[in-house]
């Protein structure tokens, strides 16, 4: 499988059949963590750039493609973290978008409408410690398994269960009713 994913970086065949396989998981991922669609654009546009830079990376032993995609999704969000916050200290404004047409973002505060209660629900765990959230997120949220969560995350599968195991102990003491759901 290594040989695969290779193989898209330097074949354009493969990296489109790689993309349409894999850009609405992205996507949904991304907008479960941002509510812009510009940036939601410009973030999945930036995941598959650097999926054709890493694609070396990738283990099939490890997990699975998109348990790895979701480790540069990750990555790709704490980079725009960083230099968002970079760009606040620097101007107010913030500029060098690229423009969507209606189409776009219609599309794309669909998808961002169609998250909200995800992102509800991602806001209610934030009292969870960090490596303990991150789990449960990848997991619960994004539905992959254990060892997929690991490899995301680039821990050991072990300790991934031990702060998965922690976060839902956590998380029974909270009371999570979230509007529109039941309880």
């Amino acid at each position: 499988m290594r040989r695969k994913q290779a193989k898209i970086a330097t074949d354009p065949v493969a990296f489109d059949a790689f993309y349409r396989r894999h850009v609405d998981a992205v996507t949904r991922f991304l907008a479960r963590r941002v509510d812009d669609p510009h940036t939601v654009a410009d973030l999945v546009a930036e995941v598959f750039v650097a999926v054709l830079d890493s694609a070396h990376t990738y283990r099939a032993d490890l997990g699975s493609e998109i348990a790895w995609l979701y480790g540069v999704a990750r990555k790709t969000i704490s980079a725009e973290r960083r230099r968002e916050y970079r760009r606040h200290q620097l101007t107010d404004r913030v500029g060098g978008r690229r423009q969507l047409d209606t189409d776009d973002v219609a599309r794309l505060e669909e998808r961002i409408d169609a998250e909200r209660h995800a992102r509800q629900m991602l806001t209610a765990i934030t009292e969870l410690p960090k490596g303990e959230r991150e789990v449960l997120e990848l997991v619960v949220v994004d539905q992959l398994t254990v060892t997929e969560a690991a490899l995301a995350l680039g821990i050991r599968q072990s300790t991934a269960k031990t702060r998965l195991h922690r976060a839902r102990q956590t998380l029974k003491a909270l009371p999570l009713v979230m509007e529109g759901t039941p309880g």
